[in-house]
């Protein structure tokens, strides 16, 4: 576990031997270095990989809406429309990460809130957990948006929900998002 104050998830133990592991360049936002692998052919390489802190992504659906924050992403410099989300904080369930970064961001408290599930993403290059939560029964709130932070929030109709995800610009989190609770039957 990192100590920068954000929860990482703990790596199984290696199933190839771990020459070294090396941390090349380090930021309160991620880690990024190598680990120099012996092969099952006896050969060695370096595997680089970027770690960053646990994150959640909320689906919040009230009257037959989902709520979406629509935000400008300065990394790929496209005005995104997405679900909101936010670090999992040290000692936080996804969950009660998921309540934070909802009321946070949207000014909206839940009622009721579930995992979904969580899973390592693109595990070629990250050492990455997000998890996806269900929110219902919202009371709005005030935000409580971080200094960085510039959003609007918006409501898609649960029937338009799959096509705004689909479209362009997109990101992976909104659509898994989406798609998860579909598959639940909570969309």
């Amino acid at each position: 576990m990192s100590d920068d104050g954000h929860r990482h998830d703990a790596l199984a133990e290696p199933e190839w031997p771990v020459i070294e592991s090396e941390t090349e360049y380090e930021t309160g936002w991620f880690t990024g270095g190598y680990d120099l692998v012996e092969q099952p052919n006896g050969t060695t390489k370096r595997y680089y990989w970027a770690e960053l802190a646990t994150a959640v992504v909320v689906v919040a659906v009230q009257d037959d809406s989902v709520v979406f924050v629509e935000q400008y992403r300065p990394t790929v410099r496209e005005t995104q429309f997405e679900l909101p989300a936010g670090i999992v904080e040290r000692g936080e369930s996804f969950t009660a990460a998921g309540e934070r970064e909802l009321r946070e961001e949207t000014g909206f408290a839940a009622g009721s809130t579930a995992l979904l599930q969580d899973f390592w993403v693109a595990t070629g290059l990250l050492r990455h957990r997000r998890g996806f939560v269900f929110a219902t029964d919202l009371e709005p709130v005030d935000p409580d948006l971080d200094d960085n932070e510039f959003l609007s929030v918006r409501s898609v109709p649960v029937s338009e929900v799959l096509d705004v995800a689909r479209s362009q610009p997109t990101n992976d989190a909104t659509l898994e998002g989406i798609l998860l609770a579909r598959e639940e039957d909570l969309l």
